[in-house]
């Protein structure tokens, strides 16, 4: 048991969430919002000591089907969702501030803006790594402008608050 514990926390002593200009981590995980619910993939590239930009890739695998009234058409539409009312893809950037705040090596905080398929939004993630390779994170986003308008139909996909959880990588 004491050999176990040994070798766990070797492992923490070499973790780092954040290592600054040239870091290149990946994450996959879990994707949640109301009506859906799917897998998201991303990557970030450390630009200089607190700065990060990258890709978010979203794809809902089970998504709710939306009946709504159309006051142009003066009836109610069955909005099915196709691949790509599911998709939505955004180039993002992060403020890594762990080392600011204080945290750990191993934790970083990255509050973020990201520009998307279809919206303009924010982030705020958090890592967690355990080795030098790997580690958990959770990220929640949300629109600040909604790209035409009210969001109705099948364009409330991926246009709403979202939560990811899921393992992080240093590549």
């Amino acid at each position: 048991m004491i050999t176990l514990l040994l070798l766990c926390s070797a492992g923490f002593v070499n973790a780092q969430a954040y290592k600054g200009k040239g870091d290149v981590k990946g994450q996959v995980g879990l994707h949640l919002q109301s009506g859906g619910t799917g897998i998201n993939v991303s990557s970030d590239l450390g630009l200089g000591e607190n700065i990060s930009i990258g890709l978010s890739a979203t794809y809902l695998l089970a998504a709710d089907k939306y009946i709504y009234y159309d006051f142009n058409k003066l009836g109610y539409v069955n909005d099915d969702a196709n691949f790509i009312d599911k998709f939505d893809l955004k180039a993002r950037f992060n403020a890594n501030i762990g080392n600011v705040i204080g945290l750990p090596k191993e934790m970083d905080v990255y509050p973020g803006l990201d520009l998307g398929l279809r919206n303009f939004g924010a982030h705020a993630g958090f890592r967690y790594f355990f080795t030098d390779g790997f580690g958990l994170y959770a990220e929640a986003g949300a629109p600040i402008a909604k790209y035409g308008g009210n969001a109705v139909g099948n364009k409330v996909y991926n246009n709403q608050f979202t939560f990811n959880i899921g393992a992080s990588f240093n590549m």
